[in-house]
């Protein structure tokens, strides 16, 4: 956890970027805003990396693409040397490389705006900021370079069950972690929201894609679900599992509901209450990392229907938020760190 008597300081900002404009921006969106302060900036990643080891700084903001040494280069150091906090600041035209840098320990990303107008994204640094109050810092590391994992040929077989996965701040991470310990030959098919802006989704699919034994993809409206298959919901919209006509499982994608303020979309809620009715005992929902109580009332549906519901505890989770708000609403049948969710998944899908 955070230390004690965090919540009672500042929270001291590294800048990491080699535009002034971009540097100066920030800098006045941070300065004074949810308990902040900026104590330092550096130009590029050699910079960056000197005045993190100087400074201790309780949170990086960090752009990758810059001249002497790169985000990535400098993530890589540090993280060998001294774990700290690093949200990436990146354009959304570089979004494979934001997976990348998540893989490299980075703890969670904000898409700077096309237009280069950075005070749309103000909002989200504060947030990152107020974020790091219920950080467990000792659970960022970085991924095993990932690997190009076996797949089996999948054709469209009805699954055994549906896993259904939520996560927010570190999920890319954990869901990655996750798939990677399980078989392509696991015979459910598996669903998950992840809290991520449009056109990034795509992405993180295509990454999870290499790295995993699993048939990943976005999902498209009517997608079936089959053994072996990984549907992403969508940035920006929510994803539901209906059944059709003939009894096929198949993806529903939908717009957000406009009358409903502040809703995450995609929702955990949303995918978690859609798979109990269509599956009902044969679902299991996994709440993971993230800040929140998204996944609460999804999860408690699932445990109605009859299905397994399991969740993140703190020994692994980045932010044990939406984990915990899972579990105080009295619906989590196990509380477990990532290699045992991996166990349960798997004894949940080889269960007759």
């Amino acid at each position: 956890m955070t230390r004690p008597g965090a919540a009672a300081r500042p929270i001291r900002v590294l800048l990491v970027d080699d535009s002034p404009a971009s540097r100066a921006a920030m800098l006045e969106m941070l300065e004074g805003s949810c308990g902040a302060t900026v104590v330092g900036v550096a130009v590029d990643g050699e910079e960056a990396l000197g005045e993190a080891l100087r400074l201790a700084p309780d949170l990086v903001f960090l752009d990758l693409e810059m001249p002497r040494m790169d985000g990535f280069t400098f993530l890589r150091l540090l993280m060998a040397r001294r774990p700290t906090p690093v949200v990436v600041v990146s354009a959304r035209s570089r979004r494979t490389d934001v997976f990348k840098a998540l893989e490299l320990g980075a703890l969670d990303f904000v898409a700077k705006p096309e237009d280069g107008a950075l005070e749309a994204i103000r909002d989200a640094l504060v947030e990152k900021c107020r974020l790091l109050r219920c950080l467990h810092v000792e659970n960022l590391a970085a991924l095993e370079a990932p690997a190009a994992a076996p797949r089996l040929a999948h054709g469209l077989v009805e699954p055994a069950g549906v896993v259904a996965i939520g996560a927010s701040t570190g999920g890319p991470q954990a869901i990655q972690r996750l798939l990677a310990a399980l078989p392509g030959s696991l015979p459910v098919a598996l669903v998950v929201a992840q809290h991520m802006p449009e056109r990034f989704t795509a992405a993180f699919a295509d990454r999870l894609a290499r790295t995993t034994a699993f048939s990943v993809q976005e999902a498209r409206e009517g997608d079936v679900l089959a053994a072996g298959r990984v549907l992403v919901a969508p940035g920006g919209r929510m994803l539901e599992v209906v059944r059709d006509r003939g009894g096929t499982l198949r993806a529903a994608v939908l717009l957000p509901e406009p009358a409903v303020p502040r809703q995450y979309c995609p929702s955990v809620d949303r995918l978690f209450e859609s798979v109990a009715r269509a599956v009902g005992r044969r679902a299991c929902g996994v709440v993971l990392t993230g800040m929140g109580q998204d996944g609460r009332a999804g999860t408690a549906a699932i445990k109605r229907a009859g299905g397994v519901t399991l969740a993140e505890s703190p020994e692994t989770a980045v932010v044990y938020g939406m984990p915990q708000a899972a579990a105080e609403g009295g619906a989590v049948d196990e509380l477990l760190p990532l290699p045992a969710l991996a166990r349960r998944i798997l004894r949940f899908g080889r269960e007759d």
